[in-house]
């Protein structure tokens, strides 16, 4: 334990902050195995279940991933399935799970706006990438992403990169730029599609649109991403489980 650990945390919570502490420096990489229950109790100076439990806050916290009789991994976006769904939240009014296809429409290098620099905590002015992607649903376009990063967090960022990258947009950012996406905080509203946006959607002007808005965070409660994302919703609905 260290004398920085706030003490009137539960011990788990205390153990659990020094594990994300190790995760965030990169100790432990995405699909690596973590140490066992017995010598991080060790490692720590406490009980096998204190570690035990600590470990079950990471796990539901998507941090790790428990594989029976092989051990605890540190999670990762490579795992298509639990990454692909755990952010996209976009589903077919029937409630299947359907995998959309991406569409890159182009990557380019600007400057952050107002909005981007309050979001992403940058000064205005300082340079982004801004990528923007369809989601096809059944070859249908549903989704027209716009997507900001701060340059400084993803060097060398092209679009011949992106389009070489077979996976998710998460998971080639992990991969390829070692920026994992812990979580996101999003703003749901609606608005009528511009004529731009309703020509890529094939959709008529003014057709209502869900737009989401969603910033998502790495280590440390850090923002690197901010999306807009709007969603037709003739076919389609945005699904959030709560509880």
């Amino acid at each position: 334990m260290t004398a920085s650990t706030p003490s009137f945390q539960p011990l788990y919570l205390q153990i659990k902050a020094l594990l994300e502490a190790g995760l965030a420096a990169g100790e432990w990489r995405p699909a690596e195995a973590i140490p066992s229950e017995q010598e991080l109790a060790v490692r720590f100076g406490v009980s096998q279940g204190t570690v035990r439990k600590a470990i079950d806050a990471l796990a539901a916290g998507n941090l790790v991933v428990r594989r029976q009789g092989k051990g605890t991994f540190v999670a990762t976006h490579t795992e298509e399935k639990t990454s692909l769904f755990r952010f996209l939240r976009i589903r077919r009014n029937d409630e299947q799970e359907v995998h959309p296809a991406s569409r890159l429409l182009d990557v380019r290098r600007g400057k952050a706006g107002a909005e981007a620099a309050r979001l992403l905590i940058l000064k205005a002015g300082d340079p982004v990438f801004v990528l923007r992607r369809v989601l096809d649903y059944d070859g249908v376009p549903t989704v027209l992403d716009e997507i900001t990063l701060p340059a400084a967090r993803f060097r060398g960022l092209t679009r011949a990169r992106v389009e070489a990258y077979r996976g998710s947009m998460y998971s080639f950012f992990e991969t390829e730029f070692g920026v994992r996406m812990l979580k996101a905080d999003e703003k749901i509203r609606a608005i009528a599609a511009d004529p731009a946006s309703a020509a890529i959607l094939a959709v008529a002007p003014g057709t209502p649109l869900l737009a989401v808005d969603r910033v998502t965070l790495t280590w440390g409660d850090c923002p690197v991403e901010w999306r807009r994302g709007l969603c037709t919703t003739a076919q389609h609905h945005y699904l959030n489980r709560l509880g």
